[in-house]
C-alpha cells in the first residue's frame, strides 16, 4: 500500500511538473479562469489525425468538464465554500446521515437511508466494508483543454495519512484519458484499529471526428484492508466512561480480538459504445436534430471478502470446528452484457432506448469451512435475460426521465425494476423534483449462504425477493433546499441479535424530512441542516434516529490586501437523538440489532479553511469538547468514537 501509494504521487508529480516545464501559464482574471500566457509561442498544438487546436486566449473555468455516469456535466472547482468542508473527508462526500468510527478507513453508521439509488441485481453483502467501494455510477470522466492534476492530503489518526491523486489528460478533443489513485494508512488510537485501503481506478472517453461512434470505459481495482478489535470488553468500557486520566492514552485499554482482520477486494471492467445509424442534422446549428443509435455495454465485476484469526476466541463468537480449508474467501462475480438501440429527437419523444441484458453471476466458496456444517451447496450460479427502457426528455421547463427493467423467471437474477423523476426547473430561482422508485430483488448473496470456521455463522437461505416502493420530492431554491421521501419495504432482509440474517414477515414503513437552510449577515453565516426520521411499522427491525441536526457558524472573508487569502473560520455541531443503534460484527462485516445500548450524542468541530489561488488549506478540531463532558459518545456498542484531534489536509490542482 504505502509503496504504490508513494510510486503513484511521484509519477503523478513528474508528469505534472514535465509538462509544466514546457509549457507556460498564467491565471485569467476573475473568478477560476485559466489563461495560457499570451507571450507564449506555442499557441497552437497539434494531433495525430486532427486539425491544429488553438489555444490563445484564455480558457474558461467551465473549459475544464467532468462527466458523470449519466452524462451530466459539471466543472472543476476551486473555490471554497462550507460544502467543500463537509466534504472534506476520506469518502469525499457530504456525510451528514453517517457516523464515523474513531479511525477514517473504518466503517460507518447509518443515521439514514437512501433508497432512491438501487441497483438492479443484488450485491455480494459484507455492506460495512462498501463505504467507500466506488460504484459504476461515481466513476467521473473528463474532458480538459491542459492537463490537469488534483491532489487531495489529509493526516490520519496517530501514524498515517490520505492521499487521493488525480491526473487527466486530453490527447485530442475527442479522446480524454483520466487515471486516479486514493490510498489511506491510518493506525488509529486503540487497538487492532489499523485500516489500509487502496481505490485505484483509470477512465477514458472517445469520439470520432463526425461523433458517429462513441465509446468509454473504466476499470477499477480496490481493496479495503482493516485489522478488526471487535470493540471494547465491559471492563474496559467502564474505565473509557470513568475518564480516568490512566486511560487517556487510548492504546492502554484492551479490546476484545486481538489477532482478527478482515479484507474485501473488488475488480470491475466498463465500456460502453455506440455507434450511430442514421442522424438528421440541423443546418442551422450543424447538430443532430434526431438520430438512431445501436449500443453495447459490457461489465464484469468480481468482489472477495475474507476473515482471518489465527486464533479462537469462543466467548465472542462461538464454538469453532475448522476444515482446515486453505482458502476461506466469499467471491463474487457478476458479468452483464447490453445490447441497446436508441433513438433521440430533440422535437418529438426525447431519448429513448429499448435494451436486452444478459447477465451470468457465481458467488461462494472453494469448499466447506466448517466440519460441523451441514451446508451442502458451497455456490450460486446462474444466468438471467431481462429487458427494459429508458426515456429522457425535455418540455420546456420539465425534465422527464425514466427507466425500467424486467427479468422474467424464478432465479437469483429475476425481478423488477421502475424509476422515473419528474423535474421542473424555473432559472435559477428554484427546481421541484417528484420520484418514483419500485423495486423486487433478491436479497445480498451472504444473507444466502455464508460459511465460517465459527458453527454459529454458517447458514444457507431460500429468502424470498426484497420489494421496496420509494416516493420522493425535493426542493432546491435559494430560500431553502428540502427532501421528503416515503419508503416502503417487504421482505425486510436484516441480521439479528443472533448474528442470523432475517426477513421481517411485516412491512417497513420508514419517512425521512431533511431541510437546510443558510442565514448570512455580512461577513458571518449560520448553516443548518436537520432530519426528522419515523418508522411507523417495523421499527422492532428497521432503526434510525428521530432527529439528526448540523449547525454551522462561521466567519468568511478575504485577507491581506488584493484578496490573495480566502478564509473560513466557524464551528460546527452536530447531534442526534437516542436510539438503540446497531452493532458492528466484524467476522460478517454487517450491523446486527441490538437491544441493551442507547447511544445519541452532540459533539463539536472548530475549523479554520482558506484558499490561495487554486489550494484549498483545511485544518479541524473534532470533538473539542470530548476532554470535559461526559464519555457517552460511541459510534456502535463497544466502539468509542473519537476523542480530540486535531486534522489537517488540503486539496492542490494543477493546470498546465
Amino acid at each position: 500500500m504505502n509503496k504504490s501509494l508513494f510510486f503513484l504521487s511521484i509519477l503523478v508529480l513528474f508528469i505534472t511538473n514535465t509538462l509544466y516545464s514546457q509549457t507556460d501559464f498564467q491565471l485569467g482574471s476573475g473568478g477560476n479562469g485559466l489563461g495560457r500566457n499570451p507571450n507564449s509561442q506555442n499557441d497552437s498544438i497539434k494531433n495525430s489525425g486532427e486539425i491544429s487546436v488553438t489555444l490563445s486566449g484564455k480558457t474558461k473555468y467551465t473549459d475544464y468538464k467532468i462527466f458523470s455516469h449519466q452524462r451530466d456535466t459539471t466543472y472543476i472547482d476551486t473555490t471554497l465554500s462550507i460544502q467543500k468542508d463537509y466534504k472534506f473527508n476520506y469518502l469525499r462526500t457530504d456525510n451528514f446521515e453517517l457516523l464515523g468510527f474513531h479511525n477514517q478507513g473504518q466503517t460507518f453508521t447509518n443515521l439514514g437511508y437512501d433508497f432512491s439509488n438501487l441497483k438492479l441485481m443484488p450485491d455480494i453483502g459484507f455492506t460495512a466494508k462498501q463505504f467507500s467501494y466506488l460504484d459504476i455510477d461515481e466513476i467521473k470522466y473528463y474532458e480538459v483543454p491542459t492537463p490537469t492534476t488534483e491532489i487531495t492530503y489529509r493526516t490520519g489518526l496517530q501514524q498515517g495519512q490520505v492521499l487521493d491523486a488525480i491526473f487527466t489528460v486530453n490527447f485530442s478533443r475527442r479522446l480524454n484519458v483520466s487515471l486516479s489513485y486514493k490510498g489511506i494508512r491510518s493506525l488509529g488510537a486503540y487497538r487492532r484499529s489499523l485500516a489500509s485501503h487502496g481505490n485505484f481506478r483509470g477512465a477514458f472517453h472517445y469520439r470520432t471526428e463526425d461523433n458517429q461512434y462513441e465509446i468509454r470505459g473504466h476499470l477499477t481495482s480496490q481493496d479495503f484492508f482493516n485489522e478488526e478489535s471487535g470493540g471494547l470488553p465491559q471492563a474496559e468500557i467502564d474505565k473509557f466512561e470513568s475518564n480516568d486520566s490512566d486511560y487517556s492514552t487510548r492504546s492502554y485499554l484492551d479490546v476484545n480480538l486481538d489477532d482478527a482482520e478482515n479484507d474485501f477486494e473488488g475488480r470491475r471492467v466498463y465500456l460502453e459504445h455506440s455507434y450511430k445509424l442514421l442522424a438528421n442534422k440541423d443546418t442551422i446549428n450543424k447538430t443532430d436534430f434526431s438520430n438512431l443509435k445501436i449500443g453495447h455495454v459490457f461489465t464484469t465485476e468480481t468482489k472477495e471478502y475474507s476473515f482471518t484469526q489465527p486464533t479462537i476466541t469462543t466467548d465472542f463468537f462461538g464454538e469453532s470446528n475448522a476444515s482446515g480449508a486453505s482458502n476461506n474467501q466469499a467471491k463474487n462475480t457478476i458479468t452483464n452484457n447490453e445490447m441497446n438501440l436508441e433513438f433521440n429527437s430533440k422535437y418529438v419523444l426525447g431519448k429513448f432506448k429499448a435494451k436486452v441484458n444478459l447477465s451470468s453471476y457465481s458467488y461462494g466458496y472453494d469448499s466447506i469451512l466448517n466440519s460441523n456444517s451441514n451446508i451442502s451447496k458451497i455456490k450460486l450460479e446462474g444466468n438471467a435475460i431481462s429487458v427494459g427502457a429508458d426515456w429522457n426528455a425535455r418540455i420546456k421547463n420539465f425534465h422527464l426521465n425514466a427507466t425500467g427493467n424486467l427479468s422474467p423467471g424464478s432465479g437469483r437474477l429475476s425481478g423488477s425494476f421502475l424509476q422515473g423523476e419528474a423535474l421542473y426547473k424555473k432559472d435559477s430561482l428554484f427546481a421541484v423534483k417528484g420520484s418514483l422508485l419500485i423495486s423486487s430483488k433478491s436479497p445480498n448473496f451472504n444473507t444466502l449462504l455464508h460459511q465460517s470456521k465459527y458453527d454459529d455463522y454458517n447458514w444457507y437461505n431460500d429468502f424470498s425477493s426484497v420489494n421496496t416502493r420509494d416516493l420522493g420530492f425535493d426542493l432546491s431554491s435559494k430560500w431553502l433546499n428540502a427532501s421528503l421521501n416515503f419508503t416502503n419495504i417487504d421482505n425486510y432482509t436484516y441480521f439479528d441479535e443472533n448474528n442470523k440474517p432475517q426477513q421481517f414477515d411485516g412491512q417497513i414503513s420508514y419517512l425521512k424530512v431533511k431541510a437546510s437552510k443558510e442565514f448570512r449577515i455580512k461577513k458571518f453565516a449560520l448553516d443548518n441542516t436537520i432530519m426528522y426520521q419515523n418508522v411507523s411499522s417495523g421499527s422492532s427491525v428497521f432503526r434510525v434516529p428521530e432527529l439528526v441536526t448540523r449547525n454551522t457558524l462561521y466567519y468568511q472573508d478575504y485577507w491581506f490586501k488584493g484578496k490573495p487569502m480566502l478564509v473560513n473560520i466557524g464551528a460546527t455541531f452536530n447531534y442526534f437523538t437516542k436510539y438503540k443503534m446497531n452493532a458492528y460484527n466484524p467476522l460478517l462485516a454487517e450491523f446486527t440489532l441490538q437491544n441493551d445500548q442507547e447511544i445519541g450524542f452532540p459533539s463539536v468541530d472548530v475549523f479554520f479553511n482558506a484558499q490561495v489561488r487554486r489550494t484549498r488549506l483545511f485544518l479541524k478540531i473534532e470533538n473539542v469538547t470530548s476532554s470535559f463532558t461526559e464519555k457517552n459518545y460511541y459510534s456502535a456498542p463497544n466502539y468509542p468514537y473519537r476523542d480530540f484531534v486535531i486534522r489537517f489536509g488540503l486539496v492542490w490542482n494543477w493546470f498546465i
